[in-house]
C-alpha cells in the first residue's frame, strides 16, 4: 500500500518536474517511503504507549535513542508490517522495562558499565550496520558514523548513571543493549537481513 502511494506521488512529481532523471527519480522515491513509511509507525507506537498508560515514556524513549540507532545502524525487517510490529515491541517494550524495572543506583553504575563495554565492541564491529537499501560504502561516512555512535552510547549511558530518575535510566541501559545488539550479525541472520557494504562490494570492512 505504502509503495503504490509512494509510486502515484513519485508519477505526480515527474509530471510536475520534467526534468528529473532516474537517479534524482530513485531518491526522491526513497525519500517518499521513509516520509510515509515513517508517519503510521510512529503514530502505532505512541498510540500503543498511551493505551498502555506510558504515552510521555514511550516519547522519550524515541527521543533518546534516535541518535544512537541514527548513528549505529540496524537491521531492517523486509515487510512494512513486520517493520511496525517490531518497531512497536522495541520502543514500548523498552518504556515498560523502564516503567516497571526499578534499578538500585548501584546496579545502574554496573548495568551501565557492562552495557557500555558491550556496545563499544559492537560498534567496532559492526557499526555502522547497513542494510540493502541504504548501503553506507564511502569509508569517510562509515568512520564518521562508528565515531558518532561512539559518542552516542556514551553520553546515554553517562546520563543513565548521573540522573536521578529511575526509569529513565532504565530506558537507557535496556535501550542501549538492545540497540547494540540489533547491529550484530546474528541479529542480522535472524532477521534475514544483510548489511550493505557486503552486497555491494566485494570485501567486508572492518
Amino acid at each position: 500500500m505504502i509503495d503504490k502511494i509512494c509510486s502515484f506521488l513519485l508519477n505526480k512529481i515527474k509530471k510536475e518536474m520534467p526534468d528529473v532523471d532516474e537517479e534524482r527519480a530513485e531518491v526522491i522515491l526513497y525519500g517518499l517511503q521513509i516520509l510515509i513509511g515513517e508517519l503510521p509507525k510512529i503514530i502505532i507506537v505512541l498510540g500503543v504507549g498511551w493505551l498502555l498508560g506510558m504515552f510521555k515514556l514511550t516519547v522519550l524513549t524515541i527521543a533518546m535513542m534516535l541518535p544512537y540507532r541514527t548513528f549505529s545502524g540496524g537491521f531492517h525487517l523486509h515487510t512494512h508490517i513486520g517493520c511496525i510490529i517490531a518497531t512497536t515491541v522495541n520502543y514500548c517494550g523498552i518504556a515498560l522495562l523502564g516503567k516497571y524495572i526499578v534499578l538500585e543506583k548501584m546496579a545502574i553504575y554496573i548495568l551501565s558499565i557492562i552495557v557500555w563495554i558491550f556496545g563499544m565492541i559492537m560498534i567496532k564491529m559492526y557499526a555502522p550496520a547497513d542494510t540493502e537499501n541504504v548501503p553506507i560504502l564511502r569509508e569517510a561516512d562509515r568512520k564518521r558514523k562508528r565515531v558518532l555512535s561512539y559518542i552516542a552510547l556514551t553520553i546515554g549511558l553517562i546520563v543513565a548513571m548521573m540522573i536521578n530518575i529511575p526509569s529513565i535510566s532504565a530506558i537507557l541501559i535496556f535501550g542501549n543493549l538492545l540497540q547494540s545488539i540489533s547491529i550484530t550479525k546474528p541479529a542480522y541472520r535472524l532477521a534475514k537481513c544483510k548489511y550493505g557494504y557486503e552486497v555491494y562490494t566485494d570485501t567486508s570492512i572492518a
